[in-house]
C-alpha cells in the first residue's frame, strides 16, 4: 500500500481507503461478522483510513469502527465521519452550534474517542456554505479538543470552491470517477494550491464501474440504487454518480476494452482516480474481506497510459457530460 498526505492534518493515509456505508445500510443485507471481517483484512493490507458517517446505519457503521479499534489496539487508523444528516428537516438552519454538538458528542460516544479525527459536514445545502458561522461552531469543537479537524463532504464543484475559502476546513470529500470528470478542473487545481485533502468517494459509480452489473441486476428494497435513482430520498448525484442506468451501461461497456489483462474494471477505475496527484485517497466500499482484498489491489497496478486516460475522457464526454457535468 501507498500513502499520500492528508492535506494539513499530517496525517498520512492509504490511497485505497475504506468506505464505511455499506457496512452501515441503504447498500442492501449487512452482517456484522463479515463486515468486521472486511475491515480486519483491510488493516492487514495496510489500509489506514476509514470514512463513515453518523447516518450510516444509524450509528451502526460508526459502532462497528469502534469494536474494530478495540479488536486491533496495536494498529494505527484514521477515522473520518460526517454530520448534518440527521437533521430532519435537512435545511440550512439547522447547521448550527447547539446541533453540531450534539451530533458530535453523539459519534464520539459511537466510536468511543475522546476526539474524532477528521469530521465532515454531510453534504448540507448550499446555503451553509455561505454562512461563516457555521464554521465557527466547527472551530470551536476544535478549541473544546471534541474533533481534531474538519472538513466537508460537498454534491457540487461550487460547494467545494466556496468551502476551501475558511481557513481551517482541511478536507473535502467529492464524488470522482470517470463518470465524473468535473472536480478534476478547477477544484483539483485550487485544492494543491491550498493543500486541501481530497476525498474520492462514490469512486466506483454505486457499481456501475465493477463492470458486474446489467440492465436485469436486481437490487434489494433497501439499497439506494433501487430506491434513489432519481434523487427520490437524496441528491440523485450520489446514486450512479446521476448517470441514467441505461446510458452508464453503455459508457462501462466503451470502458471495457480498456482494463488491462489481470486487472478488473473496478480495480481499474480506482487506479485512474489515483492518477491524479490532487487526489489523497479513493474510498470504495466493502461488505466482505475479498472485496477489500480487490480494492486494496488496484493501488498496485501500474500507471496508466496517457492513451488510456484520454480515452476515458472521451468516453466520459460520450455518455456522461451532457447529464452531469453542469449539475454538480
Amino acid at each position: 500500500m501507498k500513502y499520500r498526505t492528508l492535506g494539513r492534518t499530517g496525517f498520512d493515509v492509504s490511497e485505497i481507503s475504506f468506505g464505511a456505508w455499506a457496512i452501515g445500510g441503504s447498500w442492501g443485507e449487512t452482517d456484522d461478522a463479515e463486515s468486521l471481517a472486511a475491515l480486519n483484512r483491510s488493516l492487514d493490507l495496510g489500509i489506514n483510513f476509514i470514512d463513515t458517517a453518523d447516518v450510516y446505519g444509524d450509528g451502526r457503521s460508526e459502532r462497528l469502527i469502534a469494536k474494530l479499534r478495540k479488536e486491533r489496539p496495536d494498529v494505527t487508523f484514521y477515522v473520518a465521519t460526517k454530520a448534518g444528516r440527521r437533521l430532519s428537516p435537512h435545511n440550512a438552519d439547522g447547521y448550527n452550534k447547539t446541533n453540531l454538538t450534539a451530533f458530535i458528542e453523539r459519534s464520539l460516544k459511537n466510536l468511543e474517542v475522546e476526539a474524532l479525527d477528521v469530521v465532515q459536514l454531510h453534504c448540507p445545502p448550499t446555503e451553509v456554505y455561505y454562512r461563516p458561522e457555521v464554521f465557527a461552531a466547527l472551530d470551536d469543537l476544535v478549541q473544546a479538543g471534541k474533533i481534531r479537524n474538519y472538513g466537508v463532504s460537498v454534491e457540487k464543484v461550487e460547494e467545494a470552491l466556496k468551502a476551501i475559502e475558511y481557513p481551517n476546513v482541511k478536507t473535502v470529500q467529492i464524488i470522482f470517477n470517470m463518470l465524473r470528470l468535473r472536480p478534476a478542473g478547477l477544484f483539483f487545481q485550487e485544492a494543491q494550491r491550498r493543500n486541501i485533502g481530497v476525498l474520492a468517494r462514490v469512486p466506483l459509480a454505486s457499481g456501475l464501474l465493477t463492470g458486474k452489473l446489467r440492465a436485469d441486476s436486481h437490487f434489494a428494497a433497501d439499497d439506494h440504487r433501487l430506491f434513489n435513482r432519481h434523487g427520490e430520498s437524496f441528491d440523485r448525484g450520489e446514486t450512479f454518480s446521476g448517470v441514467d442506468y441505461a446510458q452508464g451501461l453503455e459508457a462501462v461497456e466503451a470502458i471495457r476494452p480498456l482494463v488491462p489483462t489481470g486487472a478488473s474494471m473496478a480495480q481499474f477505475a480506482l487506479r485512474w482516480i489515483l492518477m491524479f496527484d490532487a487526489v489523497t485517497c479513493a474510498i470504495p466500499g466493502a461488505k466482505r474481506p475479498e472485496q477489500a482484498e480487490q480494492n486494496a489491489a488496484a493501488a498496485d497496478l501500474p500507471a496508466l497510459t496517457q492513451a488510456q486516460m484520454q480515452a476515458v475522457e472521451q468516453i466520459y464526454n460520450t455518455y456522461a457530460y451532457n447529464e452531469v457535468h453542469h449539475r454538480w
